[in-house]
């Protein structure tokens, strides 16, 4: 009988040994012939134990476990109330499937089992791991930590992300040297700081070369990611859910089940990771359903009123974002009971009598009429201390009684895992699109969770499965309603929310100049169809910088274009200009959303310059953030055209006058079309105009034919 299960999928092959010791992964890389010979693969398998060691060395398997000697960072850790914490897991069963393979262990002396899953999605080669714990035994067991699965890594730097509100997506690089590096989160949501992905790849791994492994952990509650480097030298990488103390206890019989883990692997960089999980995020996460209905242009409100909601001047934007190509209005926060800033009414979802007398109706059927659909802001998870909903239910937060709780934004987290608490919001959403023609959530979430406890334990695993289980029965009983997953931008940015939700709000920041990188590392995992992006004021609310609005409006274009800003002060020209940008955008999203984005390396680090291409053409764009370094740029060098496709390259936004700021402008930058193939585009490059910083030129380029 074979040793192995096999999966195959997207060019790749990973194999798992099952039944000659504990379970370990045993190749992961381009796709194998049928025929193998297991005896060659058992020899390539071993690995020389030096002294010092114990006889078997480190066994860093798929589940490595400290009872078996493993003396790393262990996949699984539990305790039982008499002080026993030691598990010998051994293989019992392993099913291969069509696509998927589980491997259960157990362990009767401890009372544990536990079943392995890997399945490998086959168009993609995404894989994806998870790991269910089971209590056999009379007495409770506690789990301290459950990995999804060890991951033997070949390489050894890793690409973490990194940031903070407003600045959310930022790439760090480090050398695994020695130890452990772990990124950890306990804010209850994916965080700005440590989202729950991470890039293995060999040193100095680029967008287009390099062996990289991609990872993430599709959990939209507190987690940690690490990667270690073992004694003798090998690498694992894993992920899980970080538990409060005594979160996670079994009942006998009671099992508990990790999020899944989706991880890829490519030889051409991290453009090949994307080349992956973008497909199986359209087609796996999302189901498809984004690509029935193109990406309406969003028009939200909070830039541009915050919280003076007045109707008469909330109709007159309407009317101005109608005017310039909106095709969704979004009412943003402010609209209900008692809401004059942050500090109050949150929790109260009726509309606000004084601001809306005679309810959100008028409004409704204003946007409606000029041929717009309409959002609303909500956030469902929370209440202000001073609301009428915590003023009649001040137990109904998540919390520990007795306990003074820190405040965030002048709210708490209603503790959803009570089901009369659950109920109650369902029933005040429900009614709001029940009683109003709404297809729009921006469903938000300002706060990070302390004292998560219900009912004195520890519940932020219940509260982020409630927070599912809430979307999932409000899509359920309103199927057409889209929902975008807000947590002060991007707070709450992982697969498993995206399977509930059509769009993340990747930044509250929509300065142009932090947007090109914050959206630069969101879209290594995401495509653009899902990371909103919008248009801002002139001045911007966060950074207080000025940019122009081809700056502003070009970056929005690579993702899910929207406006946020008075469009009233905008003067003719800007009107103009934007209308303009909205007829590019809505002519080219079915490229933008459906294409494959291939970010490019530029010499020049104060600039930036991404791609999205399929077979009917492509756009590129070159963002000068800052001063250029040398004194006339490089030309723009793109990789990922056919290279034997023919194109017609355009740039879009020529400088005016065509000369400005250069004594000599090659025809391409002043407006003049150029027929090419993609091999002397890849080659030569695209000629580039002279730009201040914060200037930016997008090319577009139409296939064709073929050479």
């Amino acid at each position: 009988m074979s040793d192995l299960l096999r999966l195959d999928g997207g060019g790749e092959t990973l194999l798992l040994q099952t039944r000659t010791g504990p379970p370990r992964l045993a190749y992961w890389g381009e796709r194998l012939p049928l025929t193998l010979d297991e005896a060659a693969l058992a020899i390539l398998a071993e690995r020389a134990v030096s002294h010092g060691m114990l006889d078997g060395g480190e066994g860093l398997g798929l589940f490595p476990e400290a009872g078996q000697g493993f003396t790393g960072h262990p996949a699984f850790e539990c305790h039982r109330d008499d002080g026993g914490f030691v598990t010998q897991l051994a293989p019992v069963e392993a099913t291969q499937g069509v696509d998927s393979a589980t491997i259960r262990l157990a362990d009767a002396a401890a009372g544990v089992e536990v079943v392995l899953t890997v399945a490998m999605d086959a168009e993609t080669g995404v894989a994806a791991f998870s790991s269910r714990i089971g209590n056999l035994g009379a007495a409770p067991l506690h789990l301290d930590w459950v990995a999804a699965a060890a991951l033997p890594a070949t390489h050894d730097e890793a690409l973490v992300f990194d940031g903070r509100w407003a600045r959310e997506f930022h790439t760090v690089r480090q050398r695994i040297a020695t130890g452990l590096v772990v990124k950890e989160n306990r804010t209850g949501r994916t965080s700005h700081h440590s989202p729950p992905f991470m890039v293995l790849g060999e040193p100095g791994f680029g967008e287009d070369h390099g062996e990289v492994v991609g990872l993430h952990f599709a959990w939209s509650g507190d987690h940690r990611l690490l990667v270690e480097r073992l004694r003798d030298g090998r690498l694992q990488v894993q992920a899980g859910e970080l538990f409060w103390p005594g979160e996670m206890t079994l009942a006998a019989g009671e099992t508990y089940e990790t999020p899944r883990l989706y991880a890829t692997r490519s030889g051409g960089g991290l453009n090949g990771l994307s080349a992956r999980f973008h497909p199986f995020v359209r087609r796996r996460i999302l189901g498809d359903r984004l690509t029935a209905k193109p990406r309406p242009v969003n028009f939200n409100t909070w830039e541009a009123v915050y919280f003076r909601h007045e109707m008469e001047e909330l109709k007159a934007l309407a009317d101005a974002a109608a005017a310039v190509g909106a095709e969704r209005y979004v009412l943003d926060d402010g609209w209900f009971k008692g809401r004059p800033n942050d500090t109050k009414g949150l929790g109260d979802w009726t509309a606000d009598p004084v601001k809306y007398p005679n309810g959100l109706g008028p409004l409704v059927d204003h946007v409606r009429g000029l041929g717009l659909e309409f959002g609303l802001w909500v956030e469902p998870e929370m209440a202000n201390a001073d609301s009428d909903l915590l003023r009649a239910h001040p137990d109904w937060i998540l919390g520990v009684a007795g306990r003074d709780q820190p405040l965030g934004r002048g709210q708490y987290v209603l503790d959803l895992t009570r089901p009369e608490v659950s109920d109650h919001i369902f029933a005040c959403i429900s009614a709001l699109l029940s009683d109003h023609a709404i297809g729009y959530l921006k469903w938000d979430m300002n706060r990070d969770l302390t004292h998560p406890a219900s009912a004195g334990r520890p519940a932020s695993h219940n509260q982020t499965r409630a927070v599912y289980a809430l979307i999932d029965r409000i899509r359920a009983a309103h199927p057409g309603v889209e929902i975008e997953s807000c947590a002060s931008g991007g707070g709450r940015a992982d697969y498993e929310i995206l399977r509930r939700t059509d769009r993340i709000w990747t930044s509250d920041c929509n300065d142009p100049i932090e947007r090109q990188q914050i959206q630069r590392g969101f879209s290594i995992f995401f495509p653009p169809e899902v990371m909103g992006a919008h248009v801002a004021a002139a001045v911007n609310h966060t950074t207080g910088r000025r940019t122009s609005l081809d700056l502003r409006a070009l970056t929005a274009l690579f993702g899910h274009f929207g406006i946020e800003a008075d469009v009233r002060a905008f003067s003719e020209a800007e009107l103009t200009a934007l209308r303009d940008w909205i007829e590019v955008y809505k002519a080219h999203r079915a490229l933008i959303h459906h294409g494959q984005i291939v970010r490019q390396t530029y010499a020049d680090p104060a600039a930036v310059a991404t791609m999205v291409v399929d077979e009917t053409g492509a756009l590129a764009s070159f963002a000068q953030l800052d001063t250029a370094t040398y004194a006339s740029p490089d030309p723009l060098r793109l990789v990922g055209l056919d290279l034997d496709g023919l194109y017609r390259v355009r740039l879009l936004n020529p400088p005016r006058p065509p000369s400005s700021g250069m004594k000599f402008a090659p025809a391409l930058t002043s407006g003049e079309v150029v027929e090419a193939t993609g091999r002397l585009i890849e080659t030569m490059g695209l000629p580039l105009p002279i730009l201040r910083a914060g200037g930016i030129a997008v090319f577009h380029l139409e296939r064709i034919g073929q050479v």
